[in-house]
Formats: C-alpha cells, structure tokens, sequence
C-alpha cells in the first residue's frame, strides 16, 4: 500500500518540480559551506595527481606527507589526493611509493586551493616480494568522468554493460526486450558512443539497436564514462562520448590473487559463474598474466503477471593476458572471445496485420508461456574475437612512443521464424573483420607542458555470408578511416588546460546484388574536430570544469544502405544513401562541491547537432509470409540536444549515508519544432545505506534501500506506435556482508529489484509495444578473493 501512495505523490508531483527544488536544496548547501569554509582561518586545500613520470600513468596507493603538519592522504585509483584544513605557509612534501625515487619538494600556499602533479621515476632496487603492478593509461580529460570500481563494481557483478552504467548519473540504457540492452549517454547510443576493450575500440555491428556490446564486463576492475565529445582523442564514433572498459593491470614481480564470482536470480532462474587469476614471475621480474573466463545461463524472463515467451540466454566468455614491463619497454598482449545465444520475444513476429494492430492495444502478449531454458527463433548468436599487441618505449624521461595493434572478428547470425528448412538458416548472416593501428608519442616538459602527437588507422571488411535466402539488410563493405591529432595540456596551480585538433579521412565501398542487379557505392568523407577545456579551483570545495568542442561522424552503412527486414529488431528499415555526416558543437560545464560529509556534481551541457540521423517509425507495415512488420525510416535534421545530471551524497554519521542521482534531458528537432524519438525519459535514483557491523568493523554489514522514479516521456515525435508509457516507481533493496577469513575476503550480496513487483514499461524499451518490463529479481551474489 505504501509504494501505490509513494506513487500517487510522485505523480501529483512532476519529476522536473522534484529535480527544481533538490537542485535548489544543493545550491542553498553550496553557498552555505562555502561561506563556513572561508570564514575559517586555515582553510587551505593541497589537491593533485600522482603519476608515472615515464609515461604519465596515475599510480595508485603513493604516500603523500607534509612534514611540518605530520598529516598526509593516499593517492586513490586514479592516482588523485587531497589533504585539507592546512594553514597559509610554506610546506615540504613528501611522495613515496615502492619501487620509486622519493620526492621531497618544498611549496608555499596561499591561496585557498592548490594543485599539484608529482611525476614519480623508477628505481633500480631489489626489493624482495614487494608487489608493483603494471601501468594502465590515466584518464585524463577536463570533461566529465565518472567510473565505477571497488564495491560499486562489485555490486553490479552479473548485470549487462547498459545495466552496470545505469549506476552513473545521465546514463541510460536502449533496449530491445529484458536481455538486450546498450548504454546511453546524454542521449546518445550505438555508434555515437565508442566503448573501448583494454585499450581497444570495439567494433560489432553496434549499429543495430538490438546489438548489445559484445563484451564481458568481468573481465574488467574499473569502468570509466567519459560524458564529452572525445572525437579529437578517440576518433569519429566518440562524438557521444567514451566507455573504457579496463582489466586489472599486470603485476611485474612475483604476486598471485584468485577472484571468483557466483551469482544467481530468480527472475529468469539465471546463473552466473566467473572467475579470474593474475600473477607475476619470480624468475623474470617484470613478467605478469591475466586469465578470466565467465559463463551465463537464463531462461524465459517473468513479468508481474506472465512469462515471456523465448527470452533466454546463453553466455561463454575468455580473456588472457600476458605482459613483460621493464624501465624502457613495455609489451603485453591481450586477447578475448565473447559468445552469446539471446532469444528474441516470439510476441513481437506478428503473423498478419490485424495481429500486430491487436497486440499494440493490448499491450501484453496474448499467450501464456512456460518457463523453459529452450531458445527457439527468433534469436541472435553473436562470436566476438579480439586480439591487441600494445608495446611502448621510453626515449628518455620526457618522451615516449608507442604502438598499439588491434584485431577483431565479429561474427552476427539472426534467426527468423522461417517455415521447413529454412528454419535452420540465419536470415541475417554477417562477418567483419576490423584492424587497428595506433601509434603515438607522448611528452611532458618541464614547463608544466604535457601532450601527445598520434596517428590512427582503422581498416574493415564486412561480408554477408551467403545462403540465408534473403537479401541482405546491409551491403558488403570496406572501410579505411585514417586519422591524426595533437593534444596539449597545461598544468599549474588551481588551473588546468586542455586542447586539440585532430584530421580524419575516410572512404567507403559497399556492394550487393537486389533483385539480381549489382548495386555499388564509393564515398568519401573528411573533416576537422578540435576541443578546449579546463578545471579550475574555485575555493577549497568547489572545483569547476568546463569542455567545448566540436565532432561529427560520417553516417553509418545501416543508415545509408538498409532496405529491408532487421529481424532481431522485428521491423523492416529503410536507409538513404543521400545522407551526409552529421556535425556538432558540444559545451560540457561541470560543478563539484566536496567537504567531509557531502559531496555533489552537477553536470550540464549543450549540443547542436547538424544532420542528425535518427530511425522514425512511418505508421506503415510490411506483410510477408514472415510475418506483419512495423517500417521505420532514417531521416536527417538539425538537432539541440541539452540538459543536466545531478548527483550527490550526504554522511549522517559514520554509519548512515544518502545518495542521490539524477537526469533531464531535451532532444528538439529543430528542423519540424517537434522532438526525437527513444529519448530518455527524466529520472531519479535516491535511496539510504546503513551500516550495522561491529565498533570495529561497521561496514561489514550494510543495507541498502532505494527508490527509482522515472517520468513519462511526454515530449514525443508526433506519430508513434503507441503512446509513451505512465510514469513508475520502482522499489529495490540491497543487502552486503563482508567476512574476513584468514587473508582471504568473502563477499556476501543479497539484492532485491522490483521489490513490490510493479509493472511497468521503459519507454526506452523497443518491446515496449508488447509486453512489460522485468518483475520482481532476487539475486544472490558470492564473491570470494584469495
């Protein structure tokens, strides 16, 4: 009774008011503790980075000591520090790490923030068991960054890479029933956003919007969002922004550690094993591997009141690394596979018209399934193979090169509801074959000068394998993409800069034959992306970024050439190849407020966007013996994307803690002064956690209570299929134990989703025509590190 009245008062009270008042609530908070801060007398904050100086990568667990206040703090993962409440006067530091020159460095503060980069050198030491890790490249940008490690990470264990990166404030997710789903950020997916695998660009047929990322995210100890426009660093596909998913890196002397994870839910009666082992050589020092490997299995999915028919998965996954690092060189090799079956809900193949027009107004299918782990057609089997060779080389302390090769084989088979012998053939049948070439020189100057020159090549060959009996949704294609940038940062005190400029040259050749006729196409595109940001410390709480620049991206083979039947999507779609490259100007401004029991980031931003390519439905349908299909068309037209993600946290006491997190964003077309479809809907994700273990120990036991509240998106095209769905209220519960058993961690999760088992629709959910979302989910999660 309690969750319907908690939803009456949300609709009584619009999710913007909602957002208007906490916004207001932050800001009141904002000034008031800047004023107590500024009317202390030492007040001063010494903030900064610790880096490798070889190769500017953060280091993490470095000490940092200030002698003549006997305090000091501990670099995080991504090598940051702060030290507050210090006095005006001159100071020594001190910067420690195993394996590492000490750095003692004498500063004078004064003003009420300063910032500070250490670069720490290598030291030729014999130090007899102590464990010193591989480097990963520090993410260094001034846009937004947010990234999920530690507990954050492992609370997430078992859930998709859309579903983990929910957790992040202003993402979302698209997807295509209960077990498909991809990320979104500020309202962008597919191949606007670039996900990265170790380093790598990970290339799928991600333009479907059923084609999930073909990646494991076990394999990884940190995720990291990148909300800017990062075409100057990352290449075209980036103009959404950037997910970099990251392994453990190498250990170079001996160590070896053993996770392993099992997981289970009732919803789906899913199971999920995985497990990973890293560890270094005693006999070759600088020599270190990774091994990790995951296998998943559920069956159909439940909604409040029925199950949904065909909509189990399978899942087997692998990565392996090896890695040799020495003073001068470094070399790792890394390889993944990555093999899914999904099923595809047999609701949305409607057999005639008149059963696809009925389904839409019902609602929900008309049959009552079983449960069953048996996947039938419709359904998608997807292989991904990716290999990388990554080596650098240190031509002295402030230069280094590097070289980075990728390969990657993307296998994509789609399975319809065909009659006879047909049944057994895949009605979309694709191979793509991608090389990546990157080489890149990074510096530093003494001058607080740092930066990096680079080239980057990027072949593909997609090919239809024949036989499927039908023409092919997309034509065979190669692609070479050669691009080259510089960037530059500047670096001191409270002040950082950042900018660059980047050259891309692309050329496209497809083929295929339709109705017995060749059909060939040869173009060509090229363009100019730069950008410019900083940070600054306004006082010691608020820190301020702000990011400008500009991206584009050539439009994709999907967009150009689809002329038919997409059948994991269950509709029929139609390219122009006319269309030219959309191009975008994006200004990213970010506020964050950080004291001992607070801390806030609010996050806004704008972006114009010319030939914007997006998918609308036509209102029409396509009727073959397959079955009654929805037709959607891709359209061109210019584009104000804008809107703000808020997040925060509040300490009540050492036990007790808030959290808050939140997201508007608008999406007009500016061509037909109406809106843009699959849109996210304004929401926000609030919720309490407790800790109840020993004095010694608290957090060994937390409780976690939250509460989703997503509105209706009103802000629609003016024709869709259905009206958007009501808004909903979700209710899910979270509890974590921690035991500590010898050297060894045991970790104990029990998560409730759904808790008092609503229906309700996503609206960005393209089954949303059909069914209704998941119900309730219980999930019991084992984690043990050895």
């Amino acid at each position: 009774m309690f969750h319907k009245l908690w939803f009456n008062s949300f609709e009584a009270l619009t999710f913007a008011t909602v957002l208007h008042y906490q916004v207001i609530l932050f800001l009141a908070v904002f000034v008031l503790f800047s004023k107590e801060s500024y009317a202390q007398k030492c007040n001063l904050i010494l903030r900064g980075k610790i880096l490798h100086r070889e190769n500017d990568n953060s280091i993490e667990a470095a000490y940092i000591w200030i002698l003549e206040t006997r305090t000091g703090a501990v670099s995080d993962q991504n090598g940051n520090f702060i030290i507050r409440d210090l006095c005006p006067g001159t100071y020594t530091i001190t910067v420690q790490y195993l394996g590492h020159k000490e750095i003692r460095q004498t500063l004078n503060l004064t003003g009420s923030t300063t910032n500070q980069t250490f670069r720490m050198e290598e030291e030729s030491l014999d130090l007899g068991g102590v464990e010193v890790h591989g480097h990963r490249e520090a993410v260094q940008t001034t846009t937004a960054v947010t990234s999920l490690y530690g507990e954050a990470l492992l609370q997430s264990r078992g859930e998709s890479l859309g579903e983990s990166l929910k957790r992040i404030a202003g993402v979302t997710t698209f997807s295509t029933g209960n077990t498909i789903s991809k990320p979104v950020i500020h309202g962008m997916h597919s191949n606007r956003i670039m996900i990265l695998n170790n380093g790598i660009r990970l290339e799928g047929q991600q333009w479907g919007a059923e084609h999930a990322p073909e990646i494991d995210p076990f394999l990884a100890d940190e995720i990291t969002v990148i909300k800017g426009a990062e075409t100057v660093r990352y290449g075209p596909e980036a103009m959404g922004g950037v997910i970099l998913v990251n392994p453990p890196s190498l250990p170079t002397s001996k160590k070896h550690s053993t996770e392993i994870h099992l997981l289970g839910a009732s919803n789906g009666r899913m199971g999920n094993f995985a497990a990973s082992h890293l560890g270094g050589s005693e006999k070759i020092k600088g020599l270190g591997y990774r091994l990790q490997g995951s296998v998943k299995r559920a069956g159909n999915v439940q909604s409040p009141d029925y199950i949904q028919a065909n909509t189990g998965m399978s899942e087997y996954n692998f990565s392996g690394s090896v890695g040799y690092s020495s003073k001068k060189l470094g070399v790792e090799a890394y390889y993944s596979f990555f093999n899914t079956e999904l099923g595809i809900l047999r609701d949305a193949h409607t057999g005639n018209l008149s059963d696809l027009v009925n389904i839409i107004e019902n609602g929900r299918p008309f049959t009552n399934a079983d449960f069953t782990y048996k996947i039938d057609n419709p359904k998608q089997v997807v292989l991904h193979h990716l290999a990388k060779i990554k080596s650098h080389y240190h031509l002295n302390t402030d230069w280094k090169l590097n070289f980075q090769y990728g390969f990657q084989l993307n296998s994509r088979q789609e399975f319809d509801r065909r009659r006879g012998e047909l049944n057994s053939r895949p009605s979309l049948d694709l191979e793509l074959f991608t090389n990546t070439v990157d080489i890149f020189l990074d510096h530093k100057l003494k001058t607080n000068w740092s930066g990096s020159f680079g080239l980057n090549v990027i072949q593909q060959a997609n090919s239809n394998i024949p036989g499927t009996g039908v023409t092919p949704l997309i034509p065979n294609y190669d692609m070479l993409n050669l691009g080259i940038y510089v960037i530059e940062k500047y670096l001191k005190g409270p002040l950082e800069l950042e900018g660059g400029l980047r050259y891309d040259f692309r050329t496209f050749d497809a083929a295929r034959f339709v109705s017995g006729e060749l059909q060939e196409a040869e173009l060509e595109y090229q363009n100019f992306s730069a950008f410019f940001g900083g940070l600054y410390h306004l006082s010691p709480h608020f820190a301020f970024t702000s990011n400008f620049g500009t991206a584009w991206r050539p439009p994709n083979v999907n967009e150009l050439f689809s002329q038919g039947l997409h059948h994991g999507a269950a509709a029929v779609e139609i390219g122009d190849p006319t269309m030219v490259s959309e191009n975008s100007l994006k200004w990213v401004n970010g506020l964050e407020y950080e004291s001992e029991k607070i801390l806030v980031e609010l996050t806004a931003y704008a972006n114009h966007i010319k030939n914007y390519i997006f998918l609308s439905p036509t209102g029409e349908t396509f009727v073959s013996l397959r079955g009654t299909f929805n037709v959607y068309e891709y359209l061109q037209a210019d584009a104000f994307f804008y809107g703000f993600d808020l997040s925060g946290s509040y300490t009540f006491s050492e036990r007790i803690n808030g959290y808050l997190k939140g997201s508007i964003i608008r999406a007009k077309n500016l061509d037909e002064g109406n809106y843009f479809p699959f849109i996210p809907s304004d929401r926000m994700d609030w919720g309490i956690s407790i800790a109840f273990g020993k004095n010694s120990n608290p957090n060994s036991d937390r409780i976690t209570i939250g509460n989703v509240l997503v509105a209706q998106q009103k802000r629609e095209p003016d024709f869709d299929l259905a009206p958007a769905p009501p808004a909903y209220a979700l209710f899910n519960l979270g509890y974590q134990k921690k035991l500590q058993l010898a050297e060894n961690q045991l970790n104990i999760g029990v998560q409730i989703n759904n808790v008092f088992n609503t229906e309700y629709k996503e609206y960005m959910n393209r089954f949303r025509y059909f069914t209704a979302d998941m119900g309730r989910n219980i999930l019991l999660k084992l984690n043990y590190q050895f």
